[in-house]
């Protein structure tokens, strides 16, 4: 079931463009042409990024400190330029800011050394994010300014407490740089790979909103909270893949046109937004390893686009499909730091959602349920439950597609209906209304100011 980084690219191309409309105001039906995103990471997860952001049409340049890393994404078409001489990255930048033509630029070096570049010549910098793996800043997922990525794993060898210290002096230096880049304008949001949180344990209090600890969250968004959150998961939408069996690309390119035309690009800028993906998506080479594919849809869109998959299967047209999704979704994650980020009544430290997905996904007959720890934040930080639903054609199938795909997604809108998220009441009331007597997600409604003490009152009266 694994599809290679083919997920995360079409994560980051929605965070992306989404981000560019939330924060820089660009219309649904254009691009991020002449916008200039800063980030560090070109590894297995954060590699995606270089790919994502030319997709999108705008400017990334992206800090990698191993070289082999960028060497990979560079032979891999994934990255177009590289450099580690910063004066050569910006007049790149500069170049493809005035020609508004998508690209993206690697350089060779540590993020705080970008950071600091654009603070003192004074360059815009639209939006920004971090995909260093801060989850694990301690244990090399994070080399600290000033050594190298050979040094650093040199020095965490041979002196861990030197190698902390170090780490903890260059998150403190990064954030003020990028507090200072805020202030004047650019848009920086959390990955999800908990760079604020170790930015937090390495001593700068005032990176949460309390000043004191983090259960009030920080001062900057993750990017769950402010962009994914309430324009995708709010409404159901997330990364919903097949896998083709057969091994046989042809497959893959005939579920991409059954896919397509299910969709309807005029209905959401969502909608819009996985059709062009769906549409280039043989033409921009994202298959890594299994003839495989992701497309971002709500509950309605995936069982359609299910059901449809699973007739071709029963004429005989494409060999059998494996279903999934990411744990990076609408349902079936708990993970306060990211999926469930924008979760407000306080049950986003809870795991409830996670195990009530997979367990009812097993009882609706999937064909493999999952519950896992960890999953990109680190263990402890995250509970996913997932599925995988073999489409062979029958009519059995289709009968779980119905059931068990319903469950899986509203679930997760439920929990942020409940949460008064208002995408997710409104997806939630139309839900009702279309499923009727199949299902009903319970509503929540805010009483009238001072209820709870009049009839405390009247009681004791």
């Amino acid at each position: 079931m694994y599809i290679g980084p083919q997920g995360i690219v079409h994560g980051t191309y929605i965070t992306l463009l989404n981000a560019g409309r939330l924060y820089l105001d660009i219309p649904a039906d254009q691009d991020l042409a002449g916008v200039l995103y800063v980030s560090s990471g070109l590894g297995g997860m954060s590699g995606a990024q270089a790919k994502a952001v030319e997709i999108s049409g705008g400017i990334g340049v992206i800090a990698e400190v191993d070289k082999s890393r960028i060497k990979t994404r560079s032979e891999q078409n994934w990255l177009s330029l590289w450099s580690d001489d910063l004066d050569e990255v910006f007049e790149w930048v500069d170049k493809h800011r005035k020609s508004k033509r998508a690209v993206s630029i690697g350089y060779h070096g540590n993020i705080v050394d970008v950071w600091q570049y654009v603070v003192d010549n004074n360059i815009k910098v639209e939006l920004a994010s971090d995909q260093t793996s801060c989850h694990a800043a301690y244990e090399g997922g994070y080399t600290p300014q000033g050594v190298s990525f050979e040094e650093g794993r040199e020095i965490l060898k041979n002196d861990r407490e030197k190698f902390k210290k170090l780490v903890d002096e260059s998150l403190r230096k990064q954030f003020d740089l990028i507090k200072t880049m805020t202030e004047r304008g650019t848009h920086f949001w959390d990955y999800g790979n908990s760079f604020m949180k170790a930015v937090f344990d390495a001593g700068v209090k005032e990176i949460a909103k309390n000043n004191e600890n983090t259960k009030d969250g920080f001062i900057f968004p993750s990017y769950v909270e402010d962009i994914m959150g309430p324009i995708c998961f709010d409404y159901g939408y997330g990364p919903f893949r097949w896998v083709c069996l057969s091994g046989n690309h042809d497959d893959l390119i005939k579920t991409d046109e059954a896919a397509m035309s299910c969709i309807d690009p005029e209905r959401r800028g969502q909608d819009r937004d996985n059709y062009v993906w769906i549409r280039d998506a043989d033409e921009n080479d994202l298959v890594v390893g299994s003839e495989a594919r992701i497309l971002y849809a709500d509950a309605a869109g995936r069982a359609t686009i299910a059901l449809k998959f699973n007739e071709l299967v029963r004429k005989g047209e494409i060999g059998p499909i494996m279903l999934g999704r990411d744990h990076h979704d609408t349902g079936g994650t708990d993970s306060p730091f990211r999926e469930t980020s924008n979760i407000y009544d306080g049950s986003r430290i809870t795991s409830d959602m996670a195990h009530q997905c997979w367990a009812g996904n097993a009882a609706r007959g999937m064909t493999m349920c999952v519950l896992s720890n960890g999953g990109g934040v680190g263990v402890s930080k995250a509970i996913n439950g997932g599925f995988g639903l073999v489409l062979d054609g029958s009519e059995r199938v289709d009968d779980i597609i119905k059931s068990a795909i319903n469950w899986d997604v509203m679930g997760g809108v439920a929990r942020r209906a409940w949460a008064r998220n208002p995408h997710a009441i409104e997806t939630s009331i139309d839900w009702n209304s279309t499923v009727a007597t199949k299902g009903q997600i319970t509503l929540p409604f805010i009483p009238e100011e001072g209820l709870i003490e009049r009839l405390v009152r009247e009681k004791l009266d």
